[in-house]
């Protein structure tokens, strides 16, 4: 009788619509969940970003084609160690948050260089990954439990942002300028705290962007170039942080 029954009703039971809410991954991914999809990777990110303590960040970004044989691949791997060393990252004891902790976009090239830098100060360091149509692998150097697969650009730029002390940008192409221009934004209307921005390598910055040019037809504030500074070395990227009001071992206000 219990086979009977267990045929009888065979249909029903592998129907889609009898799977669980949680289980299915047809309805998760559909058009109406997009909303709990965003809901998820900020979730679960935030999740593990709290349990380690990290309370605040140094965000750098940077070219994924960067060389490890490259002058700016050395000073962004010297910038990852000195910064972890000195911003705060490594707490002192159980319960203690960590602030200034390097965080990129966990991929190769500048990316890399940063987060390794954070492990050669035995530091923790979070990698923000995104799904790519070319298949982007995580780094090897960020933490295993700070690095994050992302499906969702907006999502990932929040996550960049939200516990973003300072700002350091190495040399780029598009998607370095992509995260640039966010983040300027955000501060130059107000709508994130007032955090420092610091560009690595003048020559380059000034040839492939005219930020003058932009004062000077209007486009921006005369105002405007005042936030960004400009640094040669991994050093002198920390002490234009410094100048420009970064706070090591606290939190943005």
């Amino acid at each position: 009788m219990k086979d009977d029954r267990r045929k009888a009703n065979a249909a029903q039971m592998a129907s889609p619509s009898y799977r669980m809410a949680a289980m299915d991954q047809d309805f998760l991914l559909g058009d109406s969940m997009r909303g709990v999809r965003f809901l998820m990777e900020y979730a679960k990110a935030e999740e593990a970003l709290r349990a380690w303590g990290v309370r605040s960040t140094i965000v750098v970004f940077g070219s994924a084609r960067v060389r490890q044989d490259a002058s700016w691949y050395e000073q962004a791997r010297a910038f990852g160690r000195l910064a972890s060393e000195r911003g705060g990252a490594l707490r002192g004891s159980v319960g203690e948050p960590r602030d200034n902790v390097i965080a990129t976009g966990g991929g190769p090239g500048i990316m890399e260089a940063a987060n390794r830098g954070a492990v050669d100060a035995g530091a923790p360091s979070v990698g923000f990954n995104i799904t790519l149509p070319h298949e982007q692998e995580p780094n090897a150097y960020s933490t295993p439990e700070l690095t994050f697969r992302f499906h969702y650009f907006a999502m990932r730029k929040m996550h960049l942002a939200m516990r973003a002390n300072a700002l350091v940008v190495f040399p780029g192409g598009f998607g370095t300028f992509d995260e640039l221009f966010e983040l300027l934004t955000l501060r130059q209307t107000g709508k994130a705290p007032p955090i420092p921005v610091v560009l690595f390598d003048r020559a380059y910055w000034t040839e492939v962007i005219n930020f003058d040019a932009l004062a000077r037809y209007g486009m921006i504030a005369e105002r405007d170039l005042d936030l960004i500074g400009f640094a040669e070395d991994a050093e002198g990227v920390w002490a234009e942080l410094l100048a420009r009001g970064l706070r090591p071992h606290e939190n943005i206000d």
